[in-house]
């Protein structure tokens, strides 16, 4: 008589705590994407990750700091995947148009889930959207390449980066909105920012460059 033997159950993997974390996050974000962030609850967080709840209110006190967690880490991997590109880009055409195009594709992948974030003010604590996040920082580095390569004034450069940087945000909320096509919103965007740089510098050149004059005496006598 054959004994039937009994299924063994997969050990389940001891995860290290920020593996955890992240992985507690991974699903979070998928539930939010798909259904919404009224459904997230710590319940069904737990049944989704197959913990027990008392686990995952070990890494977080509440849904509410979750989501905020959730809402930095995808702004934190936006802006990393924007640094690495502008770090090899070799012209400025390199640098705008390899920045814009990892913001356009990561918002075409993950835009519902930022949007459903930003939905919620208790989540975005003051970030209204990615282009904010990390701001300062993006924005005194490309002003000061503007500044060594456009050899236009630190403090116009930085006007001229602040104010231009809206245009991806606004490219990509178009982009998720209409469902055109990435790749000419990407040339469209690109062309926007470049032909801003491009009209900054010549106009400085010629109207607003501090006038300088010779050393010649016209006084009269």
């Amino acid at each position: 008589m054959n004994i039937e033997e009994k299924p063994v159950k997969p050990k389940r993997r001891r995860l290290k705590p920020e593996d955890r974390r992240q992985s507690i996050l991974d699903h979070a974000a998928t539930i939010v994407a798909s259904e919404g962030v009224a459904v997230l609850t710590m319940d069904r967080i737990s049944k989704e990750v197959g913990v027990s709840k008392s686990l995952i209110y070990a890494y977080f006190p509440n849904v509410t700091e979750l989501l905020k967690e959730l809402f930095a880490r995808e702004l934190k991997r936006l802006r990393y995947l924007q640094g690495v590109e502008a770090e090899k880009a070799q012209t400025f055409e390199n640098l705008v148009r390899h920045t814009t195009r990892v913001y356009l594709q990561y918002i075409d992948e993950r835009g519902l889930l930022l949007q459903r974030l930003q939905s919620e003010p208790s989540v975005t604590d003051g970030i209204s959207g990615p282009t904010y996040y990390s701001r300062d920082v993006a924005v005194h580095y490309i002003a000061d390449i503007v500044h060594l390569n456009f050899d236009i004034p630190l403090d116009v450069a930085r006007a001229a980066t602040d104010i231009s940087f809206g245009l991806p945000e606004a490219a990509g909320n178009y982009l998720h909105n209409s469902g055109a096509c990435r790749q000419e919103i990407e040339d469209l965007t690109v062309t926007m920012i470049i032909g801003t740089f491009k009209g900054i510098t010549e106009s400085y050149m010629t109207r607003l460059r501090p006038l300088v004059r010779p050393q010649a005496d016209l006084s009269t006598e």
